[in-house]
C-alpha cells in the first residue's frame, strides 16, 4: 500500500463492546476491557501504516445517561488505561491529546488527563486524540462562545465572522482535517461526532463489533478509501476537476 494513499486522518466510532459481551453472557465492562485491546492494536498498525492523526471515539457526552455501574466502569478503564499506557505512547513517539469538556471527569482523572499530554507533548509520529465527553455539538457551541465573546470585547465584529474564524475553536483544529471515518458495531449513524471536522470525510461502516476489529479490517477500510473519488463538491470532467 502506497504512502499517498493512506488517509492523513482516521476517525473512528468504536461501537460494539456492549453487545460482544452480551453474546458472551458477561457484564458490558467486559466487553469494554476487550476494546481496549483493539484500540491497542489499531493505533500500534495506525502508526505504522504512517497514518498522521487517529480520533477515537471513547466516550460521548450523551454516555453519561448509560446506567450509572457501567459509567463507573468506564471511568475505571479510562483511569487504568492513561496509566497502563502512557509509557508505551511516550516510548513509540506518539502524541496523546483528549478532546472533550474533561471538566466533568473527577480530579484525579483531570490530573492524569494533563500529565498525560504533557509527557507526549514533544513526539513527533502519531497524533492520537481521544474524544473523551465529547459532542460535534458541544464542540461548534464553544467555538460559537468564544466568537461571541470576540465581538462583546469590540475585537472583531459580526461581518469578521467566517468559517475559518469558527473553524479555530473547534478542537482539533489545527490538525488535517479528517479523511475516513470508520464505524464498526453496524450502525449508520453519526452520533453526534466531529460534526465540523467531518464535513467532507468518506465513511466505512462495518458490522464488525469493535472488539473483533483489527488490523486486517483496518486495512480493508483504507482500501475502501483509495477506491473512491473524492470531490470535495466538486465534478469530474474528462478527469480533472471543476
Amino acid at each position: 500500500m502506497q504512502q499517498r494513499h493512506i488517509p492523513r486522518h482516521v476517525a473512528i466510532i468504536m461501537d460494539g463492546n456492549g453487545r460482544w459481551a452480551k453474546q458472551r453472557n458477561q457484564l458490558r465492562a467486559v466487553g469494554h476491557r476487550a476494546g481496549l485491546k483493539a484500540v491497542r492494536k489499531i493505533v500500534s498498525h495506525a502508526a505504522e501504516l504512517g497514518v498522521k492523526v487517529l480520533t477515537l471515539y471513547a466516550f460521548s457526552s450523551e454516555n453519561w445517561k448509560r446506567p450509572e455501574t457501567e459509567v463507573s466502569a468506564l471511568m475505571s478503564l479510562f483511569i487504568y488505561a492513561l496509566n497502563r499506557e502512557i509509557k508505551s505512547l511516550a516510548k513509540n513517539n506518539i502524541q496523546l491529546h483528549i478532546i472533550g469538556d474533561i471538566s466533568k471527569f473527577s480530579h484525579q482523572l483531570q490530573n492524569m488527563i494533563i500529565n498525560a499530554e504533557k509527557l507526549t507533548q514533544n513526539n513527533t509520529g502519531l497524533v492520537l486524540n481521544i474524544a473523551a465527553n465529547y459532542g460535534g455539538r458541544w464542540d461548534i457551541v464553544q467555538s460559537a462562545k468564544k466568537v461571541a465573546l470576540q465581538v462583546l470585547q469590540g475585537d472583531i465584529t459580526v461581518d469578521d465572522i467566517t468559517e475559518e474564524r469558527l473553524s479555530l475553536g473547534i478542537c482539533a483544529h489545527d490538525l488535517p482535517e479528517v479523511d475516513l471515518v470508520i464505524r464498526t458495531g453496524g450502525e449508520y449513524r453519526i452520533s453526534n461526532f466531529l460534526l465540523w471536522q467531518i464535513a467532507y470525510s468518506e465513511f466505512y461502516f462495518t458490522d464488525v463489533l469493535w472488539p473483533d476489529f483489527n488490523r486486517t479490517l483496518f486495512e480493508e477500510a483504507i482500501n475502501t478509501f483509495n477506491a473512491r473519488e473524492r470531490r470535495f463538491g466538486s465534478v469530474n470532467v474528462e478527469g480533472s476537476l471543476c
